[in-house]
């Protein structure tokens, strides 16, 4: 039996960056993946993938916009075959940084079935045991199938088989207002499909601020996307080798492929924690701020264990586990300024406490918005959709919701001056270069001292100088 300083499940980002690291730095480490590739749900079902056909949805639709910027406007003749080709062959490229052979190099033992718990020390895999000073568990998420009846019966997509489609399905019906949901209701609606989405909160992007995302839901129905939100999927049944999806209120939908986009639930099948000790439930697998399970030599990171399902928030985590874990240095995560992102165009990013939320812990926030139609460069981009909402308090901000052009380069700005404690005065003193998108949060900061700048006050004082001044 082969004993290890580490043994890592999971080959997402989140096993990647701990297995790099401690490999390098000399540890026994064992890097456990079920599937045959690494890099997990982000690289081929999930991040990539998704941003890939976006960005193919979205030359689409410039190709229809033509006349907006002076040039001829034509329809573009989609090959949803060629575009998921195009998709594979992303993924195929930044794949080669997760090679497996590229982490043996660091010295890391790879082997790819799957794991499965002895007890808290030691891991089966394929006919193989493993026994681990400290294991760190970090399998990811998978898509939540909802118990929808004749579901199963009559065929759906997930993020999981959605990119290798080779037909543009004529009627998409998109089950889930979410990110996923979101997203791909828009791609598909450019690359041709008539998408229909069906949410069964009031609003679309739930955890979002209602008014961008209302705002963006109108920009949705705008490009001609049908959204039923307060609704819910009861039943699908085929007639005539079309699905029905049958709703709440009486609502009938016809479909040539269902989407199910309703969230996503921790990869915990075959596990065999209950060998090991460690405790979870159905949102995952609990943990303390050092990443910690209820076996302390066992640390999860990741989707598995949340509070965020990103892989931005999973490789932070990676480095908390690798501080513990490798380093011994008691590092604690904070879950403070968490930015994200829904790529849909515009863009709606967020950080931070909503109006509400800052309200609700008993603040008084100043609310600032400022709108990108009066932004030179977006009105030179012909991207003159959505707005700035800054929530601040004393001057600092609490939060930010951008809808916008490229929102989720832009939130990094306020994400920066959060973590460091930046007032909206450094904001507002800071040189922003023109034209640039970035102009946006000047201007929005600019509202709160403008009321005062040219306030009767002010004014007053203004002639004063001026009488005792020449």
């Amino acid at each position: 039996m082969k004993r290890r300083n580490l043994v890592i499940i999971g080959g997402g980002p989140a096993g990647l960056v701990i297995a790099s690291v401690a490999a390098q730095l000399g540890l026994k480490v064992t890097l456990i993946e079920k599937s045959d590739k690494l890099g997990g749900d982000c690289l081929h079902t999930g991040c990539v993938p998704s941003k890939t056909l976006i960005q193919a949805a979205k030359v689409a639709a410039l190709m229809r916009r033509g006349a907006e910027f002076g040039l001829d406007a034509f329809e573009p003749q989609v090959d949803l075959g060629r575009v998921n080709d195009h998709v594979q062959s992303v993924i195929d490229r930044i794949q080669k940084h997760d090679d497996p052979e590229r982490f043996r190099g660091y010295g890391c033992e790879v082997l790819f079935g799957k794991a499965e718990f002895v007890d808290a020390h030691r891991v089966r895999v394929n006919d193989e045991v493993v026994r681990g000073r400290r294991i760190v568990i970090a399998t990811g998420s998978r898509p939540f199938i909802p118990p929808i009846a004749g579901l199963e019966e009559a065929g759906f997509a997930t993020n999981e088989n959605l990119f290798s489609l080779r037909e543009l399905p004529g009627r998409l019906v998109v089950l889930g207002g979410g990110p996923i949901g979101v997203e791909m209701a828009q791609a598909f609606a450019r690359l041709g499909s008539q998408v229909t989405l069906v949410e069964r909160l009031p609003h679309l992007l739930p955890q979002e601020d209602p008014e961008l995302a209302d705002a963006l839901r109108d920009l949705l129905i705008a490009e001609g996307i049908r959204i039923h939100t307060d609704t819910s999927a009861e039943r699908v049944r085929v007639s005539n080798d079309t699905r029905v999806l049958e709703c709440s209120g009486d609502l009938n939908l016809e479909a040539d492929q269902l989407l199910v986009a309703v969230g996503r639930r921790p990869s915990l099948e075959g596990l065999n924690l209950e060998a090991a000790g460690v405790e979870y439930d159905r949102r995952g697998i609990g943990v303390d701020s050092r990443m910690r399970t209820s076996k302390k030599h066992i640390f999860a990171c990741g989707d598995v264990c949340g509070p965020y399902p990103f892989t931005h928030m999973a490789e932070y985590q990676a480095g908390i586990v690798i501080s513990n874990a490798v380093f011994r240095f008691p590092k604690q995560a904070d879950y403070s300024v968490v930015p994200w992102v829904t790529y849909t165009d515009p863009e709606l990013a967020r950080v931070g406490l909503t109006a509400k939320q800052a309200a609700d812990k008993g603040l008084d926030p100043v609310v600032l918005r400022f709108p990108f139609k009066d932004i030179d460069r977006a009105i030179a981009e012909v991207e003159p959709h959505g707005f700035v909402k800054l929530v601040t308090h004393k001057k600092k901000i609490l939060g930010a919701s951008i809808l916008g052009p490229h929102a989720g380069e832009l939130l990094h700005e306020v994400v920066l001056a959060m973590k460091t404690g930046a007032s909206i005065g450094d904001i507002s003193t800071t040189i922003h270069a023109y034209p640039t998108l970035a102009q946006v949060h000047r201007r929005t900061v600019n509202t709160f001292y403008g009321t005062k700048l040219f306030s009767p006050a002010t004014r007053r004082l203004v002639r004063w100088i001026n009488r005792l001044i020449p």
